[in-house]
Parts: C-alpha cells; sequence; structure tokens
C-alpha cells in the first residue's frame, strides 16, 4: 500500500503538471475596454487535484458540524469529493462504502492558521532553516510557498492529528516577513500540488519583542539597525505602508490614464495587496497595548488586521476583537517564556470566546499541531473550572470555521455543510479526550490516513529507509 500510494502522488503531480498553465503579462490588450492587467498576480497557481475517492457512509456517529451543532446518531455522506448528505437513515445507495460509527465522532478536518511547516521541517539542521528571511526588517516581497520543502514528513504526522488545511507563515523576525500560503495536507512533488484552491495570500507580520531582537539591541543577529524598539517598530510599519499606498496610486493612475507602466516592486506589490483587500494580515502579538495601536494604525492606513497570533493578551480587550471582528490564534497554556508572554493566562481562549470574538487554536509547533484537539480541550476545561460554559460542539469551531474563515476558506471548508470539501475526520472515541486518535481522514473525499491499516500510512520519499521510516511502532 505504500508503494501504490507514492506512485499515486507521482501520478497526480504528473497530472498538475500537465494541467499547469503559466498566466502571461500583457499590456497592450484590452478587455470589455479596461486596460488588461500589467503582470501577473497568481504566477504560482494552485496545481492541486483531490486525490480518488469513492462514496463513502459514516453512520450513526456523533456529529460536530463545526460551526457550534451536535447531531447523534447522525449519518455523513461523502461523495464527489464533497459533503453530499447529512440526517437520519441515509440510503446508502449502490456502490457506497458504509462505515459503522456508531460510538464514535465525525468532526471537520483541523486547521491549523499558523504553522512553519516545510519551511522549518523535519529533520531540523540549518540547511532547512527557510522560514525567515531575516536580511532585513521588512521582507514582504518573500514568499513562503518559495521556502516549503513537501517532503517534510511533519505533514504526514499532523495528517494522524486530524489536520487536513493549513496556513505556512515567514517566521518572525520581521515587521513583514512575507506572505503565507494555505495548504491541504495532501503529499504532492510540489509545493503548487498542495496550494488550497482560490485560498487568499496572506501576510506575516510581527510586533514586540522579535523585531526589535533581531534587529535593535546589541544581542540581535544584525545589530545596529532599526528597528531598536517598540517605538521603531511602528514607525517601521508606517512609513512601509505609505510607500505601499504611494505605490497603490501609481498603478491606479496608470490602470486609469495608461502612459508608462510604474517600476514594479515585489515588496509593494504584496503591502499593495493588503490595502486593496486581496491579502489578508495575520499578526504575531502578545500584548493587548499593542494590538490596540495595530488597529489604530491599520484603521489609520485602511486595512484590516484578519487575526492576531499568539495574541496571550487578548482577554484583555476581547470585547475590541469581536466589536472589530478579528480573530485571535492562541495557545491553550504556553506563556511565560520572555516578557511579552508573561501576563497570558489559561482561560484566554474561552474568554475570548465568551466575548463573541472569533477565537482559534494554532500550533505554532511540528509537534503541537499533531494533537491540537487536545490542546482546544485543555482551553476548554480551563473555561468551564472558571464558570464559562462552551459546548463541545462550539469549542470545535476554535479548531476548524474560525480557522477557515481567518484564511478565506470558509465557504469551501471548516464546517459539515452539503456541497462543502469533504475534509473530515472520524475519530474512534470523544475528540476531546487523550485517549482518542483519528481513525480516518479524509481530504476531499479521498482516504489519506486509516489508524487500522498502518501500511496505508504516506511516506514521503525522503523518510525510505530511514530509521523512523512512516513512524511506525
Amino acid at each position: 500500500m505504500k508503494i501504490a500510494m507514492r506512485l499515486a502522488v507521482a501520478l497526480s503531480a504528473a497530472t498538475f503538471l500537465t494541467a499547469c498553465g503559466g498566466g502571461g503579462q500583457d499590456t497592450e490588450n484590452e478587455t470589455n475596454g479596461e486596460q488588461a492587467e500589467a503582470f501577473d498576480r497568481d504566477p504560482y497557481p494552485s496545481t492541486y487535484t483531490p486525490y480518488p475517492s469513492g462514496a463513502v457512509l459514516l453512520q450513526n456517529a456523533t456529529v460536530y458540524d463545526g460551526v457550534g451543532n451536535v447531531f447523534e446518531n447522525y449519518d455523513v455522506l461523502l461523495e464527489g469529493g464533497n459533503i453530499a448528505g447529512m440526517g437520519e437513515d441515509l440510503d446508502a445507495g449502490d456502490d457506497v462504502e458504509v462505515i459503522d460509527a456508531a460510538g464514535k465522532f465525525v468532526t471537520p478536518g483541523i486547521i491549523d492558521n499558523h504553522s512553519h511547516l516545510g519551511v522549518y521541517p523535519s529533520p531540523g539542521v540549518s540547511a532547512h532553516q527557510d522560514g525567515n528571511e531575516i536580511s532585513g526588517p521588512v521582507t514582504a516581497e518573500v514568499w513562503a510557498e518559495h521556502g516549503v520543502w513537501p517532503q517534510d514528513p511533519g505533514f504526514t504526522r499532523a495528517l494522524a492529528g486530524g489536520v487536513t488545511s493549513m496556513q505556512i507563515l515567514p517566521g518572525s523576525a520581521n515587521l513583514f516577513g512575507g506572505r503565507g500560503v494555505t495548504l491541504k495536507n495532501v503529499l504532492s512533488r510540489t509545493v503548487q500540488g498542495m496550494k488550497f484552491p482560490d485560498a487568499p495570500y496572506t501576510l506575516k507580520m510581527a510586533c514586540g519583542e522579535n523585531p526589535k531582537r533581531v534587529y535593535g539591541y546589541g544581542g540581535g543577529r544584525f545589530p545596529g539597525g532599526a528597528p531598536y524598539s517598540r517605538m521603531g517598530n511602528v514607525a517601521g510599519y508606517r512609513n512601509s505602508w505609505i510607500e505601499a499606498r504611494a505605490y497603490q496610486e501609481k498603478w491606479d493612475a496608470w490602470e486609469a490614464d495608461g502612459g508608462d507602466m510604474p517600476t514594479r516592486n515585489l515588496e509593494l506589490d504584496t503591502l499593495a495587496g493588503v490595502l486593496d483587500g486581496d491579502i489578508l494580515v495575520h499578526m504575531h502579538c502578545y500584548r493587548a497595548d499593542e494590538m490596540a495601536q495595530v488597529i489604530d494604525m491599520s484603521e489609520e492606513f485602511g486595512y484590516k488586521v484578519t487575526s492576531f497570533h499568539h495574541a496571550v493578551e487578548s482577554y484583555k480587550i476581547a470585547d475590541v476583537l469581536a466589536e472589530k471582528k478579528i480573530c485571535s490564534s492562541m495557545w491553550a497554556d504556553w506563556w511565560g517564556f520572555k516578557m511579552e508572554a508573561y501576563d497570558g493566562i489559561r482561560e484566554n481562549i474561552p474568554l475570548v470566546h465568551q466575548a463573541g470574538a472569533c477565537a482559534i487554536v494554532h500550533s505554532d509547533s511540528d509537534i503541537g499541531i499533531q494533537r491540537l484537539n487536545q490542546e482546544a480541550a485543555k482551553a476548554l476545561a480551563d473555561g468551564r473550572r472558571a464558570g464559562i460554559e462552551i459546548s463541545d460542539a462550539d469549542a470545535w469551531t476554535w479548531l476548524s470555521a474560525n480557522p477557515a474563515k481567518s484564511l478565506g476558506i470558509f465557504d469551501q471548508t471548516g464546517s459539515l455543510e452539503i456541497g462543502k470539501d469533504a475534509d473530515v475526520v472520524l475519530w474512534n472515541g470523544d475528540p476531546f479526550s487523550s485517549y482518542s486518535n483519528a481513525e480516518r481522514v479524509y481530504i476531499d473525499g479521498a482516504l489519506m490516513f486509516d489508524l487500522e491499516q498502518p501500511d496505508f500510512t504516506p511516506v514521503t520519499d525522503f523518510e525510505l529507509g530511514q530509521p523512523g521510516e512512516g513512524d511506525l511502532k
């Protein structure tokens, strides 16, 4: 089965490369009386094609639909790569694989909106460290996908934890770290073969200690360079947004009036994409006061922060985050490892949820991504101990619907709704229990992981012949 899986990867990848079409540059042609775009805004398009799948009926399960509802003794039909039916006593029909899920749970696949798999892959050697372009505090020109190694064994370990999609972000050394990319968690020869179709690009930003530590004071990797302080951080953002606004205005004028085409700048392409609303901002930020200032800055320049990441003090401004419709991507209980993380509390996630804001459990870890369901369970238990009543079904929104919304893909995945992608996990017990495992993981209806068939576990080429091949014990 391992050989078959690898052959499937190769054949699918060949199909991807055959189907891949590159967009050309055209400044002369006009469409419907308007100038064509001056350059291809998607020069590395997704070539993702779902793996082959048959119709599957998961019967008599407890179902969390990902948007806060729970259904007992429910059936979920996967067909044609989509959720094709949900309800009681669904008719299996011909050629449908029927899985008895009595006593088991069905959920949407977990979406991790803060991962560095592929750009900080395993083995964690210096040759693999491609997540931070630390050559300057502003590197909005770099794209995480250009550093992703598709053979990272971490992808299959995350798959075993029920993760079906993830955002791969640059690291947090820079004020502007570069573009993030959203991937389907499937094996492919290329990162384009993993790219989530039609997912918007994202921009990684970072505030607080990291940029000034890397570039500023004496222990910095580049000592003597700005920023030295949080004041310098904000000045750096603002100067960049001013440049981006001027760049955007040049292109708007050219598109309206013609003339000499402006000179392209990859850094400002990305920042102008944010100002146009096409690229979503995901910002590493711990302290509540800094998040509030960043919100003010976003309003100064006319863009929106989609999610603050790590955000250990989100509980202090949860009402503001709810009002502004900004998500918080958080850990259950990581805190105190540096000063800006010192005032974290274990009730952070449930307090943000209680305020009506968008709460997300993220990993930022090649280990934590394997058990995000347990991270959510810890936060849920901490909230209940504090008297915050949140149902299990509501808590699952932290793992699927909310991260999908933060990535701009909720119309395709993140909940069990008819017509959406069949990104589905069958758990062999309560998914919030440390004793439960993902038994079957489906991505677009294709079975990608089966706990009961170890030989079906996908293995990357890099792992072949290695002592930890497939991580089978």
